[in-house]
């Protein structure tokens, strides 16, 4: 991947430390400040144009209009929904990787890759909502955000076909 478009309103606060790739020294930086920083020392070949707002009907066009595929990481099914919305309904030539099903520690072998139609892409378990009790926590996190990439990958190698 030659580019990036990061999308973010919010800042880094401890509670994202244990599942999000942000370190002690960035709380309180933007999200999408302190990720550009971080892509950079890993690659400084990575091309990442940032927007520090909140995404919405408004601007989600705008924004995303470069992209060739969208990665939904967003934590309430109101915005998920949302942005899938946005995606069809305004640039229905792209791909979106959206996450449903993420919350607590169940079975990590019952997060999967749901292909909902020819352009989206769902992966989780479809049905463990983040609530009280149950929160995002690091491993299954990390498994839909690795699954998520990888889908990515074999959109843009030509594996997945529309």
């Amino acid at each position: 991947m030659g580019r990036l478009i990061l999308v973010d309103f919010d800042v880094v606060e401890p509670s994202n430390l244990n599942r999000q790739q942000y370190f002690v020294h960035q709380i309180g930086m933007p999200k999408v400040e302190a990720l550009q920083k971080n892509i950079a020392a890993i690659n400084p070949y990575v091309k990442v144009q940032t927007y520090q707002e909140k995404l919405d009907r408004s601007n989600g066009e705008r924004i995303l209009q470069e992209a060739e595929v969208v990665v939904e990481a967003f934590d309430r099914a109101e915005e998920k929904a949302m942005l899938i919305n946005i995606v069809s309904e305004k640039m229905p030539d792209k791909y979106i990787v959206a996450a449903s099903g993420v919350a607590g520690y169940g079975d990590s072998n019952e997060i999967k890759t749901i292909r909902f139609s020819s352009k989206i892409f769902i992966v989780g378990d479809q049905k463990t909502a983040a609530r009280p009790g149950v929160g995002l926590m690091a491993p299954r996190v990390g498994i839909v955000a690795h699954h998520q990439a990888n889908a990515v990958l074999r959109i843009l190698l030509g594996e997945e076909e529309p």
